[in-house]
């Protein structure tokens, strides 16, 4: 497998020059925002599940499947995003799944009932799949070579940024209006988004390639990856295999997809490319990138859970704590896309996952009385290193790949990333309610009648006028924040193990990177 290389500055492969001037800024807002707008829909739902329940009358749990119903079907169609581009071509395909996302945007804010919601919400989650990876294509086709870092910096700005502002945006949206706004948001936006792609790169579509459909492939795709996202997104609440459901849809998962494999390295038309991953940087930097996700999505997660259900934050304010994390991403990103060509992309990943690491060690050092600053600093440093983890590993693994590769490649990618931040939720969920158990019977041990300690605090709530079993209960209050604290640091501590895990695998990419879409000898 020889090194990637670099193209020099020249025509796209359609016959036409970049884009320039006004007409990229305006296609660059155009695509920023239809990014922003699908990967905020995977976080803004989250906070307005209570409501949603609520209005439509069943319990918190089948309120999920709002959450559940989009993430199945957008894992699904994510793989697909190549196999589509070359279809029907990239330009109509992008345009076309925003404006699916957008109709099933508008049909679920209008939705009276769960199963209705439910399946607007397959239908919206399964036109969003296409949308990031192909938006990525778009730029990078559309700028010119020397400018495609700024292309990368922009894209991954909306990529990283919209999931840490969907919980915020969602909770103001629920408190203040009603939760169907959350859905109506994307309306005007998306449907401006794509008039404005449609008119700027109609002219500009990719060549199309009429290659009968892998209808094996296709199934398998869809059972497995299927039956895995329901598993992942349901495990926790049926107590994961000792449920003979989950234990079931694992095992589904586990032969589709190892059947799925085998089919696509040997089809002649294979609905999913895998061959990708014989390329060595792309297989580096999707492991890289995969990897370091579990273990950042993991905190993303966990820590505002920790803030709501163990130190009283309310969900605005839980937002507002975790929210920091962007400023500096927004900032630095634009610097690594301008100098992209110049730096030593294996070396700025390695400082990311050292920040990274850092940071978790730091937030693994907290107790149950931090104060909001506290929490907030390590956070907002936290933040510098996203843009310099997100883009380079991005120029990475599209380094070498020709043009018609980058949709593939993106859409395969930006499926590992999402698989990634799928496990990471039911992991690091797990992780800590059971580590969570295992403090909380520990520290149990200290608390006895002949423990000074103990009673010098029932003595004291005595006072108070908290006798017998309630002065019990709140010793138990007590002891279950304490133990959830503890278990939330173990979380945070192996999350800072992996990132430093990750640093010696990067080294293994072989520079130089050159322009993402590069064509490259293998």
């Amino acid at each position: 497998m020889s090194d990637a290389t670099a193209l020099p500055d020249a025509t796209p492969a359609n016959g036409l020059k970049p884009i320039q001037g006004a007409t990229l800024v305006l296609l660059t807002i155009a695509v920023a925002f239809s990014t922003f707008m699908e990967i905020l829909d995977t976080t803004i739902v989250n906070v307005a599940v209570p409501h949603i329940a609520g209005s439509l009358g069943v319990s918190s749990s089948e309120g999920t499947w709002a959450i559940s119903s989009y993430s199945l079907a957008s894992a699904i169609m994510q793989p697909l995003t190549g196999w589509l581009a070359k279809r029907f071509g990239e330009v109509k395909t992008f345009v076309f799944s925003v404006m699916l996302f957008v109709l099933f945007s508008m049909l679920c804010g209008l939705a009276t009932s769960m199963p209705m919601l439910v399946v607007f919400r397959l239908l919206q989650g399964a036109g969003s799949g296409p949308m990031v990876a192909l938006s990525l294509s778009l730029l990078l086709s559309s700028y010119p070579k020397t400018k495609q870092g700024m292309a990368l910096a922009m894209w991954a700005m909306t990529v990283v940024v919209a999931p840490i502002f969907g919980p915020i945006l969602g909770g103001y949206l629920t408190d203040n209006f009603s939760w169907p706004w959350i859905f109506y948001i994307n309306v005007p936006v998306g449907a401006l988004a794509g008039v404005i792609t449609w008119t700027i790169l109609r002219e500009r579509e990719t060549k199309i390639v009429r290659a009968p459909i892998d209808t094996v492939g296709l199934a398998l795709l869809v059972i497995g990856i299927g039956s895995l996202q329901f598993m992942l997104d349901n495990g926790n609440d049926h107590d994961w295999f000792a449920s003979p459901l989950i234990l079931t849809l694992g095992l589904i998962a586990l032969v589709a997809l190892v059947f799925l494999v085998i089919w696509e390295l040997t089809a002649k038309h294979p609905v999913v490319d895998l061959s990708l991953f014989g390329r060595r940087n792309f297989a580096i930097g999707v492991t890289a990138l995969s990897l370091g996700m579990l273990a950042f999505f993991g905190i993303n997660v966990v820590f505002p859970l920790w803030l709501q259900t163990t130190l009283g934050y309310t969900s605005t304010w839980a937002g507002l704590a975790t929210a920091p994390v962007g400023i500096l991403a927004f900032i630095v990103s634009p610097f690594i896309g301008k100098n992209i060509q110049r730096l030593e992309l294996r070396a700025v990943v390695t400082f990311a996952f050292m920040v990274f690491a850092f940071t978790s060690f730091w937030f693994a050092g907290f107790n149950s009385g931090a104060s909001f600053a506290a929490l907030v600093l390590p956070r907002f440093i936290m933040g510098i290193a996203i843009a310099c983890f997100f883009i380079p590993l991005n120029q990475i693994f599209l380094s070498g790949l020709n043009p018609d590769q980058i949709a593939g490649a993106s859409g395969l990618a930006n499926f590992c990333r999402t698989l990634a931040s799928s496990v990471s939720t039911a992991l690091t969920v797990t992780l800590w309610q059971h580590r969570g158990e295992a403090h909380h019977a520990s520290l149990t041990e200290y608390v006895t009648q002949a423990a000074p300690a103990t009673t010098a605090y029932t003595d004291k709530l005595a006072t108070l006028g908290i006798h017998g079993k309630p002065s019990l209960a709140v010793v138990d209050q007590i002891l279950t924040r304490e133990a959830l604290t503890l278990a939330v640091n173990d979380v945070f501590f192996g999350c800072a193990v992996l990132f430093l895990a990750l640093i010696p695998i990067l080294w293994l990419a072989r520079p130089p990177f050159g322009n993402a879409g590069g064509a490259a000898a293998h």
